[in-house]
């Protein structure tokens, strides 16, 4: 079969990295607001004021850069702008997810991958988003 004349029918410009896009936004927002105001008490292990606000900054930083990124690909004059914002926001979000991850303490690379399913899945997210950018 020839899908040749469907293939012609997508639009130049693809909004389907919205589907990623959308969901990390949500879910760092939602982590960044619980932890505001920055308070050294809140964290769960044994952190410095100085870490704990770069956790919470960066948390809220990259929900924000993942927007504007995404936002800013759709002008000429703005998209390489959008492209680095984009894969700076990925690898703030696959760094503090690789922090969540070792602070946690697994016994090994599998119980990380079997038993923290949400914090790999993030982690994943982000290495995407630093390593595509937004070519789509």
């Amino acid at each position: 079969m020839n899908y040749k004349h469907i293939v012609n029918k997508i639009p130049e410009f693809c909004l389907t990295h919205w589907l990623l896009r959308i969901p990390l936004i949500v879910v760092f927002v939602q982590q960044g607001l619980a932890k505001w105001p920055i308070n050294i008490d809140d964290s769960p292990v044994e952190l410095t004021l100085l870490v704990w606000t770069f956790v919470v900054l960066g948390e809220l930083g990259a929900a924000l850069g993942l927007l504007v990124g995404g936002i800013a690909d759709y002008t000429k004059r703005t998209k390489e702008l959008g492209d680095i914002i984009t894969r700076f926001s990925g690898i703030t979000i696959a760094s503090i997810m690789t922090g969540v991850i070792w602070t946690g303490e697994p016994e090994s690379f599998t119980d990380v991958i079997l038993y923290d399913n949400l914090h790999v899945l993030l982690w994943v997210g982000g290495m995407y988003f630093a390593l595509r950018g937004n070519r789509t």
